[in-house]
């Protein structure tokens, strides 16, 4: 299905509904959703315009959202059952629609993440998704197509709910430092994503290493990859090429990549100085003095 820009055709137009499509329900998880939404909309005697007014988002949207035109964000979600007291119905209902249009390639471990008691990845150049910031997943997904990027954006930062759930797994990254001087989006998407990481600090569920330079050669040197460990299900490896993933449980594979693990982390600095490193990076290299025409900041000795 075609999803449209935010930007498109009204729906609405004065106290009259126009280009109302009839959906099917059972036709995909955003059909439910935009049926489930026209239907409590109508219920509480709304117009679309008059419910947009409400939540603070345009008629148009409520209605490309309720024609199935365009996915629904978490915050649209909320705002919406507040105002129309579904108990919670469209934010149970968004992690779904937003799974669903995950691309079909990364269908299968987005349920890995869903799934997954501990998750332990190395990357090599960039921050992996679960602790991108909005702006950081802009700059990366618009580096060469920029079309649908509202709905790209919040398909990816959905799969962070995970870290919202009752028992939310523990999360182990271990981060080249190099990805700290890779400028993704600029030096204010720069700084905010290491603020993002450095909040984390303290949080024993999300584990943040960064592996230094002068580390040398190392185990990561094949590329990133990422290790899914569960209660009673064997644990799975995850690499990624281009537009393809390749997960697998052959117990050879998750052995060596774990022993490949083990041996980053540690080469990789402690959490308190790796925090250190972050916060160093961030202040001098993205701060707000950057542009005072020095060069690089020169590698810290931790």
């Amino acid at each position: 299905m075609q999803l449209v820009p935010l930007l498109a055709e009204p729906y609405e137009k004065g106290p009259c509904v126009t280009h109302i499509s009839a959906l099917d329900p059972g036709a995909s998880p955003l059909d439910y959703y935009g049926f489930e939404l026209r239907r409590h909309r109508e219920a509480a005697g709304l117009t679309q315009k008059q419910l947009g007014d409400i939540v603070n988002y345009t008629g148009s949207l409520v209605g490309q959202i309720e024609t199935a035109r365009k996915l629904p964000t978490p915050e649209f979600s909320e705002r919406v059952d507040a105002a129309l007291g579904t108990g919670g119905l469209l934010s149970r209902l968004v992690g779904l629609v937003l799974r669903s249009h995950v691309p079909a390639w990364f269908q299968q471990v987005a349920e890995l993440e869903v799934r997954a008691t501990e998750i332990c990845t190395f990357q090599m150049g960039l921050v992996h998704g679960l602790l991108q910031t909005d702006a950081y997943v802009r700059a990366t997904l618009g580096a060469l197509d920029r079309r649908d990027l509202d709905d790209r954006t919040a398909v990816r930062l959905a799969r962070q709910r995970i870290f919202e759930a009752g028992e939310p797994p523990v999360f182990w990254m271990v981060l080249s430092e190099a990805a700290l001087y890779q400028e993704i989006g600029g030096p204010d998407t720069m700084r905010g994503q290491l603020a993002h990481l450095l909040a984390s600090e303290h949080d024993p569920r999300v584990n943040i290493q960064v592996l230094p330079f002068r580390a040398g050669a190392h185990a990561g040197l094949t590329g990133s990859f990422t290790l899914y460990r569960f209660d009673t299900d064997p644990a799975i490896v995850y690499t990624e090429s281009y537009g393809s993933g390749h997960p697998t449980a052959n117990p050879a594979t998750v052995r060596d990549c774990s022993l490949r693990y083990d041996h980053l982390q540690a080469a990789a600095l402690s959490l308190r100085d790796s925090a250190g490193l972050i916060r160093r990076v961030m202040e001098e290299r993205y701060g707000e003095q950057r542009g005072s025409g020095r060069g690089p900041v020169a590698q810290v000795e931790l």
